[in-house]
């Protein structure tokens, strides 16, 4: 019932009456008791929308999708090797508001906002405020990608792309379709999973009328993410002929399992998306409890190959600074 109230709202509503009170969240999950194990971080704080904690198991302090976006007191412990900016992206934004990292692609972050916070993301230390586009940006952005005819893709990132207005998303996409050599724009968005109902009937109309070919890439890591009105949305999203990837992040002891990745893949497919990458963790300063040995996660992949069809097995991929592609783990790599 609580889950039906919060998702009977419009997504702005459930977007505004997210969480961010830890004390709130464990009382709603009868999880007081984890209060001395947690911390409330000042740079990147706690956020999930309502219908997100309602897939959570009351009483259970190892709910997969908890251990996501709990602050835990390991983030404060200095890890060598993990640093604020592991990708390198400071220094790869040739126009402002815009990432050129590989060839054929460029990447805007639109926004520096998210509906969730998840504690391994690795853009949680990220300027935004040095890399928003404004509106002159805008321009500069076209003109780049203009005298750039190897692009033809634009990735709509942040943040999370999904989390501005119609009316502002639209207008980029506007922008964008007008660039002739584009064909294809991707959206790398967790609304999806954390407000179902972000994927309005606006939203995916204008999408359905886009001359480029859309391709929505959702993150989502754990099948307990999607529920039967979640796949309702992204069936929808689908039949508005829209593409439907997902890449997911290799978690210690939330998803780095067989049956786990398996449940994942298959769940994913029932709803019309298709497994796309399982990045193993970025080195992102403060996520390095999440962080899963190369040796352990090679012998999943060998798992995964066994248990599921080719086309349900993610690449695993990890994501290096300055090299021009996602790099394949060496999955023959194992002694």
């Amino acid at each position: 019932m609580i889950n039906h109230l919060i998702t009977q709202k419009n997504w702005q509503t459930q977007l505004s009456e997210a969480i961010t009170s830890i004390d709130e969240l464990l009382s709603i999950l009868q999880l007081e008791s984890l209060r001395t194990s947690v911390y409330v971080p000042k740079h990147f704080e706690l956020r999930v929308p309502r219908g997100f904690v309602a897939k959570m198991t009351v009483g259970d302090s190892n709910d997969p999708l908890l251990k996501q976006v709990l602050p835990d007191q390991q983030e404060q412990i200095k890890v060598t090797g993990y640093v604020a900016d592991p990708l390198h992206e400071n220094t790869q934004n040739p126009v402002k508001g815009m990432l050129h990292k590989y060839q054929s692609r460029v990447l805007l972050t639109i926004t520096g906002a998210c509906a969730i916070h998840c504690r391994y993301c690795f853009r949680q230390h990220f300027d935004y405020s040095a890399n928003m586009p404004t509106a002159d940006a805008k321009k500069n952005i076209i003109s780049y990608i203009t005298e750039h005819p190897e692009v033809n893709e634009v990735i709509l990132s942040g943040g999370d792309p999904l989390n501005v207005t119609n009316r502002r998303l639209f207008a980029w996409l506007d922008t964008l379709e007008s660039i002739p050599q584009l064909t294809t724009i991707r959206l790398h968005t967790r609304l999806p999973l954390v407000i179902p109902a972000r994927l309005d009937d606006a939203l995916l109309t204008r999408l359905s009328q886009s001359s480029c070919h859309i391709v929505m890439v959702i993150h989502c890591n754990h099948a307990n993410e999607i529920d039967t009105l979640t796949s309702e949305y992204l069936q929808r999203a689908r039949s508005a002929g829209v593409t439907l990837l997902n890449q997911a992040v290799l978690l210690k002891s939330i998803n780095d399992s067989v049956e786990t990745q398996t449940q994942l893949s298959q769940r994913l497919f029932s709803c019309g998306v298709l497994p796309y990458y399982l990045h193993v963790l970025d080195k992102v300063a403060g996520a390095a409890h999440f962080d899963k040995d190369e040796r352990s996660s090679i012998e999943l992949y060998w798992s995964l190959l066994a248990a599921l069809p080719g086309y349900l097995v993610p690449k695993l991929v990890r994501e290096l600074p300055n090299k021009p592609f996602k790099v394949p783990i060496n999955i023959y790599n194992v002694n």
